[in-house]
């Protein structure tokens, strides 16, 4: 069987490659492709152990089978049910500026009295390990999945806290310069005690374990990929 593989951030630098085909036998699981794939491109062997995996748009684990024809994506942990027809629900990646007023108003009801907003941006300076200047930072998505995964945030967000009216989760990638904002999570409710604290500082948090992101930091040092530690369960696949 035929399978198609899409490599990110650091798994891309290492296979010197955005994207391969790869001929195994049929039923083949992917703890086999990562076998695979370490014969084909040896440079990638140090990195497989904790490289994540999908089979379109769907966490995968290594005993699961493949089959022919699937879309399969390698990368690392990242840096980082359908809502009511009536709630206003926003799940973005985009290259353009973010608008912080226009998606507050995106999910702001007639009944809507709070709302909580959490951006971040990039740093110019950053003080992890020794404290290094910033000149851009790189983002990059795994879109299909990567709006798929916020989707899936945000209806764990509702199934939290059902008082929330709208949700938005907006990440921006590309070639971003120190002090521009890089992604945004909004929760807006009839009142401020009702959770949308809370559901904002959870959804920014699960963005950072789910959604496959990644950034390079680029400095006058050089560059870098910056990884998370997150490894997705059988629990983190979205539920039918």
């Amino acid at each position: 069987m035929r399978i198609s593989i899409l490599f990110f951030a650091t798994l891309k630098d290492r296979a010197r490659t955005s994207r391969a085909e790869l001929t195994l036998a049929d039923g083949a699981t992917v703890a086999e492709l990562k076998t695979a794939l370490a014969d084909q491109f040896p440079d990638l062997t140090p990195a497989l152990p904790t490289a994540l995996v999908s089979r379109n748009h769907e966490f995968a684990f290594p005993g699961d089978a493949l089959a022919d024809g699937d879309e399969v994506a390698l990368f690392p942990p990242v840096s980082g049910g359908s809502s009511p027809a009536q709630l206003p629900t926003i799940f973005r990646v985009t290259n353009d500026t973010l608008d912080l007023d226009a998606l507050v108003a995106g999910v702001t009801l007639p009944t809507t009295g709070a709302a909580c907003v959490f951006t971040g941006m990039v740093r110019g300076v950053t003080s992890r390990g020794e404290a290094h200047h910033t000149a851009h930072l790189e983002y990059e998505a795994y879109m299909p999945m990567a709006e798929a995964k916020m989707k899936q945030v945000a209806d764990e967000i509702r199934a939290r806290w059902p008082s929330v009216e709208g949700i938005a989760i907006v990440q921006r990638i590309g070639r971003l310069a120190p002090g521009t904002p890089t992604v945004l999570i909004a929760c807006s409710a009839a009142h401020r005690d009702t959770g949308v604290f809370e559901a904002a500082r959870y959804g920014i948090d699960r963005l950072k374990e789910i959604v496959p992101v990644w950034k390079k930091e680029v400095g006058p040092g050089g560059e870098e990929w910056v990884e998370g530690t997150f490894l997705p369960t059988e629990k983190d696949r979205t539920q039918p």
